[in-house]
């Protein structure tokens, strides 16, 4: 038996629902059908109770006319007692098709109706025959007028037997509908509330787990739902969402590329104009030799070596620039490898550095022991976000700081970004993560969006705190990784 109830339980939510469609319906039909037949016997024992007051009122009249005749043996008298046990016997006439029916054959031991019309033609015929006797209805001791009165009694008796028959039996249709009803609405209640736990059961649990992955989702959190051990439509739903999931994690790669080649086209102008001085400096070295050559002038071994440190040396910055533009603009999986912070911290400030106005400083104070599980692209893309919205914050002149140190006991390092700018009003604070929203005139508003994200997928938390006129200061929990020794 409970193997089946489990059978039935994992089975598809939708046959499970129909099923209890079609149960519903034909309990609804049995119910209703039961009901309709007790409503006609009740009908019909309403209608034969009336039939059977009748008779005893005919019974009683019989009984009144007896009683005259008796006394004052009146042809009157007599003639109505006959034409009244001749109405008695027409009722039952049409009562006796009705036996083994409704009235049942043997009235529960009582005379049954054939007895009564037999009594009755008993009785016809004794008063009949008193009547033909001159005399014999005054005498009280006559036998044939005690027999007379004693069937009479019999036959009122029995007429009572069948008026409190009837009742009976009407109280018995009335309290057998009550007792299948109530026992049907009990039986309804409880197929109703069984399969309203276990339709719900299912349901709500698939929607409280899809609730709990869609809030981790919104903290960045990708991780697939485990599929339910089950093979209904819940298990469809789950694996259509962890479908979504995985879209989901494309888009947002593809959206955190767009999102890194727009933080590049912003740097683009800047880049530029760093790349020309190197370049500069190389074609007043090269130009500088040359002359010299051209001229035949005698080699001096000192300048020349000079020169090709100076063109050595703006090379090297070329290099370090362009490498560090193409780092940050390559795709790549995430991986995190233990790299110092302050190695990912200065190639940020390298690159965002010609976006800096005059007027704005940038400070570092990173410690060189502090080594962090980071990937270091998609990290060094959180301190461009956070020193680009700064330096937007700031009118000159103004200050931005990064400064870290690692906390052993905890387990984490901790690094803040804080400028001098306007800061963030008490109403937008609690928004500043959420997709899409954005104080800028322009922009996307999904700068600190992927933040939060990268900052997740590290394992840390960030969080920001802000007044007005005086700054803010975001500040990065992220797990400890590498030597640590000599940390403050």
């Amino acid at each position: 038996m409970y193997g089946v109830i489990s059978r039935f339980a994992s089975g598809k939510i939708r046959r499970i629902v129909l099923f209890g469609m079609i149960l519903s319906v034909l309990g609804f039909s049995v119910l209703g059908a039961i009901s309709y037949r007790y409503l006609l016997q009740i009908e019909d024992a309403l209608a034969l109770a009336e039939v059977v007051d009748d008779l005893s009122s005919e019974i009683l009249e019989i009984r009144r006319y007896e009683k005259n005749y008796l006394l004052y043996a009146l042809e009157e008298d007599y003639l109505e007692t006959l034409r009244y046990c001749d109405k008695a016997l027409s009722i039952i006439e049409r009562i006796e098709p009705r036996e083994g029916g409704l009235i049942g054959a043997d009235l529960k031991g009582r005379v049954t109706l054939v007895q009564l019309r037999d009594d009755l033609l008993r009785y016809k015929e004794l008063f009949s025959i008193i009547a033909t006797q001159p005399g014999s209805n005054n005498d009280e001791n006559d036998p044939q007028g005690v027999e007379l009165r004693d069937q009479g009694k019999d036959l009122v008796d029995v007429v009572r037997q069948f008026v409190l028959y009837q009742r009976e039996r009407i109280l018995d249709i009335v309290g057998t509908l009550k007792h299948q009803l109530a026992l049907a609405i009990g039986a309804f209640t409880g197929v109703a509330i069984f399969f309203s736990w276990l339709v719900g059961r299912r349901i709500f649990g698939a929607l409280g787990i899809i609730e709990h992955s869609t809030r981790q989702i919104v903290q960045g959190n990708f991780k697939p739902l485990p599929l339910p051990d089950t093979s209904d439509e819940t298990r469809g739903v789950v694996e259509a969402f962890n479908h979504m999931i995985e879209e989901l994690e494309r888009r947002q790669n593809q959206l955190l590329q767009e999102k890194k080649l727009a933080s590049l086209g912003v740097l683009t102008s800047g880049i530029a104009h760093q790349l020309n001085n190197p370049l500069n400096n190389i074609s007043t070295s090269c130009q500088i030799l040359q002359e010299d050559l051209e001229a035949a002038l005698p080699v001096d071994q000192a300048l020349t070596r000079q020169m090709l440190d100076n063109i050595y040396q703006e090379v090297s910055r070329s290099r370090d620039i362009v490498k560090g533009l193409l780092e940050f603009a390559r795709e790549t999986e995430f991986c995190l490898k233990p790299v110092p912070l302050h190695a990912v911290v200065q190639r940020a400030v390298t690159l965002v550095s010609s976006e800096v106005p005059s007027g704005v400083r940038i400070l570092t104070e990173i410690p060189d022991h502090i080594k962090l599980p980071l990937d270091s692209q998609r990290f060094q893309e959180v301190l461009l976000n956070l020193m680009i919205n700064a330096i937007h914050a700031i009118s000159p002149p103004g200050v931005i700081s990064l400064s870290a140190r690692s906390d052993p006991g905890s387990g984490e390092a901790v690094l803040q970004v804080t400028d001098t700018g306007g800061g963030i009003s008490p109403e937008h604070l609690g928004r500043i993560f959420d997709p899409f929203f954005t104080l800028k005139d322009t922009g996307t508003g999904l700068g600190l969006s992927v933040v939060f994200g990268i900052i997740k997928k590290h394992g840390g938390t960030i969080s920001v705190e802000s007044r007005m006129g005086e700054g803010t200061t975001f500040t990065l929990h992220l797990p400890l990784g590498g030597d640590t020794s000599g940390a403050s």
